[in-house]
């Protein structure tokens, strides 16, 4: 049996499937190390998303090569999924590619490469949405994402993604809810709901994302769910009334306009206009006051004026996400816009994110003031070291609170006596703890512990962080 390492690369979608390639190999008898000096294999879990991340995912292969030239380069995810041939014919660093497909295939892959020689490419595909045994989770302790959904049938015009995983697919209510009732008893605390757009989740006996959500209110527990990526137009205002009824449904809203001007949001092959969509966000604060808003926006779309441009920072101004991501048009071949004119000069995209990004931190650190004086549940991801001998010490650990999604939001600092055992005995990795928020800073948020809240249950499920 063979001793492998995960490089991981790509979206929350990509680490799920990163998850599943190290639990199936375990199930099989491999051996998972988070030392890559003592792989037999590493497995690079390529993006093939834009340009950037297929550099960052190809430089991964020459690096590792040249670092480990012992061990044997598998490259998964998208990337070789949409480049398979291409990449078996230029790189020879690789000994073997395996796509994104059908993932419960990747032992008997290795297995194949057992021979010693070069494997060709074998892309599987899937026809529902991999599923399998969740042993490890690239997360801290207490946080899982949960892929409900494969693939998009909303053929956006910049993107790939339905040329990399295919149209939309949807699994089952039923295995959703076990999956998360194991996770939430092994002592998961926050379910991360991803696909490439929940809005567009049925399963084969016609449930809707709202009805998905009502199955998994029946739990029994303490967690918290938080759904990530919704296109607004399809943003069905029928899930709010969960949200109303549940308070563990957190509402926290992930919708990526991409743009604020109506004949670039057209050119995406979306449908907007804009003035829906704020119409849109009016209805989700009258129903949800609390509701956090995080966006993202993509500038240089060919044929963007500098008008447009402007629409898209007045759009900004007027629905004041607490958080927005802002990405400059990458160029991808066999998409409706790889033809599109005028083209946008790199520069000028990049200085109208920098614009939209300056906006953005004013607007995030104003929101944020607003839960100043509050106490929040904080899932604690780690814990700093502190010398306890120096002067006016006290201790500190990093968490997130609800309004605050992982990796791409900030974070909230946890201010602790190291005088106090009991306070210290709370702080670990897992727990939930109530904090007082003192200030805003920056992105993140200051607070003072108050209490302990739920005590991390120990599990058989390693957690490690990627």
């Amino acid at each position: 049996m063979a001793t492998f390492y995960i490089n991981q690369h790509g979206c929350a979608k990509n680490q799920t499937d990163g998850e599943l390639i190290c639990s199936f190999l375990e199930q099989a008898g491999h051996t998972f190390t988070q030392q890559p000096d003592n792989a037999d294999y590493i497995i690079i879990n390529s993006c093939g998303f834009i340009q950037s991340a297929k550099k960052e995912s190809i430089d991964s292969v020459y690096s590792i090569k040249a670092a480990y030239p012992k061990a044997r380069i598998i490259m998964a995810g998208c990337l070789a999924q949409r480049y398979a041939q291409e990449l078996n014919e230029s790189m020879p660093e690789l000994d073997g590619i395996f796509g994104n497909g059908d993932l419960s295939k990747i032992a008997a892959y290795i297995n194949q490469m057992e021979d010693g020689k070069k494997h060709a490419p074998d892309i599987y595909t899937q026809e529902g949405v991999c599923q399998g045994p969740r042993e490890v989770l690239f997360n801290y302790k207490g946080s899982a994402y949960i892929k409900i959904t494969e693939g998009c049938s909303n053929h956006c015009s910049f993107c790939a993604i339905p040329l990399i995983r295919g149209e939309v697919r949807s699994r089952p209510v039923k295995s959703i809810v076990q999956e998360i009732k194991e996770l939430i008893a092994h002592g998961v605390y926050e379910i991360n709901l991803i696909g490439q757009d929940l809005a567009a989740f049925c399963d084969q006996d016609k449930n809707d994302l709202a009805s998905l959500l009502k199955s998994i209110s029946k739990l029994k527990g303490t967690f918290i769910v938080r759904t990530l990526y919704i296109h607004p137009d399809h943003f069905n205002t029928n899930i709010l009334e969960v949200f109303q009824n549940d308070k563990r449904f957190v509402p926290y809203f992930d919708i990526p306009f991409q743009s604020g001007d109506d004949n670039i949001i057209r050119a995406m092959n979306r449908i907007g206009p804009a003035s829906t969509y704020v119409k849109l966000i009016n209805k989700i604060r009258k129903a949800l006051p609390d509701a956090v808003l995080r966006t993202t926006f993509l500038t240089g779309f060919p044929g963007e004026t500098e008008e447009a441009a402007e629409n898209t920072r007045n759009f900004l101004k007027a629905i004041r996400p607490v958080w927005s991501g802002t990405f400059t048009y990458s160029r991808e071949e066999d998409t409706p816009a790889y033809n599109l004119k005028p083209r946008i000069p790199a520069k000028t995209a990049e200085k109208r994110a920098a614009l939209l990004q300056e906006l953005q931190s004013q607007i995030t650190m104003e929101q944020l003031q607003n839960f100043a004086g509050t106490q929040q549940n904080v899932l604690i991801e780690e814990i700093l070291d502190t010398d306890p001998d120096s002067e006016g010490a006290e201790g500190l650990a990093i968490g997130r609170a609800w309004m605050q999604a992982p990796e791409v939001d900030g974070c909230t600092v946890i201010r602790y006596d190291l005088d106090d055992k009991k306070q210290v005995e709370m702080m670990k990795s897992g727990n939930v703890v109530k904090v007082k928020i003192l200030s805003c800073t920056g992105v993140d948020l200051d607070s003072v512990l108050v209490s302990l809240e739920k005590e991390f249950v120990q599990s058989d499920i390693q957690f490690t962080v990627i």
